[in-house]
This record gives C-alpha cells, structure tokens and sequence, in this order.
C-alpha cells in the first residue's frame, strides 16, 4: 500500500506569489520523483466554477448590490468540502503529495471582511488540516503591483483599501489558525528563486520523515 501523501497549502493576499510558488513546488517534488496533484480554490468543481464567475464578475447576485460576505462564505465552504472530499482525500490517501492554492485561511481572511470570522472558521471546521500551510507575506501595495501588471484588470477584492484590510485580517487569521493549520510564514518579497528556497526547506524533511 502506498505511504499517505503530504498535504501543503499556500496562502496570502493577491498578488503574494501563491500561484507561482505553488506551481514551483509542485515542479519541484515530481522532479524528486513524487505524483503531484496541484489544484487550487476555488475548484474546477461545480460551485467552484460559480465561485470563479463571482470573483471575475461574471455573475451577480440576486437584486441590486454585491455579494453578501455570508453568501461567499456559506459557498466557499462547500466547495471546500467538495474538493476535498472528492479529490484532495482519495489523492492523498494513493500516496499522492497535495499541493492547493488557498484554502481555510483565504476564507477567514477574505470572507471575514463581511462576516463574523468565528463563524467562518466554524463553518470550515470539517477542513483537513494540511501538512504545512505556507503564508506568504507581501505588502499590499507590492502585491497590488504584481497584480495589475499581470492581467490589468482588477478582480474583486483587489483594490488597495481592501488588500490593506485583507491583510489585517489574514495576519489576524495566520495566529489564530497557526497551530492546527501549521503555518509557516514566509517572506512573499524575496525573489522567485529565494521564495522557492525557503520553502523547499521546510517541505523535504517531510518527504524524508
């Protein structure tokens, strides 16, 4: 029978680098010679994918106005469980390494800007706690940066009042969360290369254990 599969999550507000770390780790553990599934949230699932359309605009809530922050949640969590459930558990239980771009945190900290973050963090309390739970710190007008200079365009949430407040709150989520989540913070400004480094160092004692 396979050995479990290792579990990591990367975590930080928009335009921290999560994507392309992640995408860099995944790389790096099938080069080392590990089955990879590198996935993301909100999921190619079904309420993922109305996820998505929400967060790029495409679709709109009932009557005037924006997304209620309780709604998001209430979806987010779904499609947390969904995901999981259906394709990071059966993965990880084949002996396949995980790695997710978002997951709890990006909830707490994102949602909980419109609603109560206890009842966010009780609503995912039947999410899986990762293996490591990478928090990349950048600050918020570096990533907004980063962000427009890669699509031009802003989603949801990327605009620098509400990346400043984002961060508050995923440092406030990053201390409340570390322990069960097993956070490891890391520096989102460092280059690509270092980013990468710092990571790698915290993940191969795992695959050796």
């Amino acid at each position: 029978m396979d050995a479990k599969g290792r579990f990591f999550v990367f975590e930080g507000i928009d335009g921290a680098g999560t994507t392309t770390q992640a995408r860099r780790l995944a790389r790096r553990l099938e080069a080392a010679g590990a089955r990879v599934l590198l996935t993301a949230e909100p999921s190619e699932g079904p309420v993922g994918k109305q996820l998505r359309a929400i967060l790029e605009r495409r679709l709109s809530p009932t009557g005037a106005g924006e997304w209620d922050g309780r709604t998001l949640a209430l979806l987010f969590a779904a499609d947390r469980l969904d995901h999981y459930l259906g394709q990071i558990r059966p993965a990880l239980e084949a002996g396949v390494h995980v790695v997710c771009d978002r997951y709890v945190l990006s909830s707490v900290a994102y949602q909980g800007m419109a609603a109560p973050r206890e009842w966010i963090r009780a609503l995912n309390r039947f999410a899986a706690p990762p293996d490591r739970t990478f928090f990349l710190r950048v600050r918020p007008e570096v990533a907004l940066e980063r962000r427009l200079r890669e699509s031009g365009a802003p989603q949801l949430f990327e605009t620098l009042p509400q990346l400043e407040l984002v961060a508050r709150l995923y440092e406030e989520a990053e201390q409340v969360l570390r322990s069960r989540h097993r956070v490891v913070t890391i520096d989102g400004e460092l280059s690509p290369d270092e980013v990468d480094e710092a990571i790698w160092a915290h993940v191969r004692p795992l695959l050796d254990a």
